[in-house]
């Protein structure tokens, strides 16, 4: 079991002194059965006033609001958490859902709600020609096809570290065959929405003390995968990039039905597009 420190810093410099505006910060660890927080703590420089709240998904929100003007601007998170992910995880699916294809019950599918529908348009029906080449046969093993689906996109689509903002659509990932951890998540869980699974994207660190884990730089970075929603397991942990199931080594801090509903951080200040320098994001990931 496992006790860590993230500290995850975000750092924007400016030309001049800037009006920041408020900030949308998302950076608090969500606590599951796998995973315990002991310490919290943001460290904002300059000083703001901190509201929080929790989103639609249960994320916790930080709004971030400033009365001074600054030319650099600091967000720091300290985090400690204890993780308790079993390295070979069983999942208890029920018996209705254990062959594909199967039925969600009418209270599940209503709560899922856009959570199963595509979100990216494809009128040719090409993901959903892509996805099929998993399905073996129908009925089909459901935990299998899910491992199958997810370890396909690790073995098609090379992984590729991007610094630069934004995702590739699944289709665009498809057509270019490279990706990162967040094009990987999208393809994946678009993908099991296709096949009528309720997805949902994760955000997150993953722990990587070794340093064998995608989408972790030197101790740690900030990553992405997919949680598919099966009946007696619950939300199961995906992580195609790393080709990997269950929680261990992943450290969630926020879920939603699209990638961009989960940036870190995000605002905005008042001044000229040239003002901004710079921005830079370090992640450390420790053994405590």
């Amino acid at each position: 079991m496992p006790t860590i420190t993230i500290t995850h810093t975000t750092i924007y410099r400016y030309r001049v002194a800037v009006v920041l505006g408020p900030h949308r910060l998302m950076l608090r660890p969500r606590e599951t059965r796998d995973l315990t927080l002991t310490a919290f703590d943001l460290d904002i420089t300059p000083t703001a006033r901190i509201d929080w709240s929790h989103d639609v998904a249960g994320n916790a929100i930080a709004i971030a609001n400033f009365d001074a003007t600054t030319e650099t601007l600091s967000i720091r998170s300290h985090t400690t958490a204890v993780l308790t992910a079993p390295d070979w995880p069983v999942f208890p699916i029920a018996a209705s859902a254990a062959s594909y294809p199967f039925l969600y019950s009418a209270e599940d599918w209503k709560d899922l709600g856009a959570l199963s529908a595509p979100q990216y348009q494809d009128d040719a029906g090409r993901l959903s020609n892509w996805v099929e080449q998993f399905v073996m046969r129908r009925p089909t093993d459901t935990l299998s096809l899910l491992k199958d689906v997810s370890n396909g996109i690790t073995a098609q689509i090379a992984y590729q570290s991007r610094e630069r903002e934004g995702t590739q659509g699944p289709l665009e990932t498809l057509d270019l065959g490279y990706g990162t951890c967040r094009d990987f998540a999208v393809l994946f869980a678009e993908a099991m929405r296709t096949l009528g699974f309720g997805a949902r994207l994760v955000s997150g660190y993953v722990y990587a003390p070794n340093d064998i884990r995608r989408g972790s730089a030197g101790s740690g970075s900030t990553h992405a995968w997919v949680e598919v929603f099966v009946p007696g397991a619950g939300w199961i942990p995906f992580d195609p990039t790393n080709m990997s199931v269950g929680s261990a080594n992943l450290i969630p801090v926020a879920v939603a039905r699209n990638i961009s509903q989960v940036a870190p951080v995000a605002g905005s200040y008042h001044g000229e597009g040239t003002d901004l320098l710079a921005m830079e994001v370090v992640v450390r990931i420790e053994d405590q």
